[in-house]
């Protein structure tokens, strides 16, 4: 498919629930650039997990924030599962929010648009998104995907304790003061505990269309 105009596309939604998959098919089929946020609040944590800095430093944490270079991700470094659980303690500092906040806006703006993946895009970072979608799916069945994802690549896991793990990290998101994890009141929600991510990207995929047609009328 050819480059559909400037083009904003907004998914939340809580660890586990497909996000990420569903962003990287999108931003691939509307040749969008993309962005995983959760990634940059990672990269923070790492930082300080890196050089034995206390997850509770938030001068630390800011200055790991300003360093973050999103064209640097690295994905396979990031996703680690102790990195995951950082990242989730340095995301309640609002003042680590604010610098990469306005870092996620930049990259929203750059042509030809953006899909942006995280836990607070279509309320805080991209408001005025053309596209916002919450993705969820229950806890039971986002622990479920954890253990086959860890077992895929030959590791072992605990079923409850993913489960546990996945509901701490909701109750943390959700619970926040600064910028808690929720849909924004225009957001399309798509519930994929009963999906696979073919069915989930067709059904994305047909809200997007109908909405830029819509906006192609206009």
């Amino acid at each position: 498919m050819g480059e559909v105009g400037y083009l904003t596309i907004a998914i939340d939604g809580p660890a586990g629930a497909g996000k990420g998959t569903l962003a990287r098919r999108l931003a691939d089929h509307y040749r969008l650039n993309l962005l995983d946020t959760g990634l940059t609040y990672r990269a923070v944590a790492h930082a300080l997990l890196r050089v034995g800095l206390p997850l509770d430093n938030v001068s630390a944490a800011e200055t790991a924030a300003r360093q973050v270079d999103l064209a640097k991700l690295d994905r396979t470094v990031l996703s680690a599962h102790a990195v995951g659980e950082a990242a989730s303690k340095v995301a309640v500092f609002p003042s680590v929010r604010r610098i990469l906040v306005e870092k996620q806006r930049d990259f929203a703006k750059s042509p030809p648009g953006a899909v942006l993946d995280g836990r607070d895009i279509g309320t805080v970072v991209c408001p005025d998104a053309d596209i916002k979608l919450y993705v969820t799916a229950s806890a039971e069945v986002r622990a479920q995907r954890r253990l086959a994802e860890i077992e895929s690549i030959g590791g072992t896991a605990n079923l409850s304790e993913i489960l546990a793990d996945i509901v701490r990290r909701d109750e943390r998101d959700m619970g926040r003061a600064d910028s808690p994890l929720k849909p924004a009141a225009d957001a399309h929600l798509l519930d994929t505990s009963e999906m696979a991510i073919e069915a989930a990207f067709l059904a994305a995929k047909s809200i997007i269309d109908d909405v830029m047609a819509k906006r192609d009328k206009a």
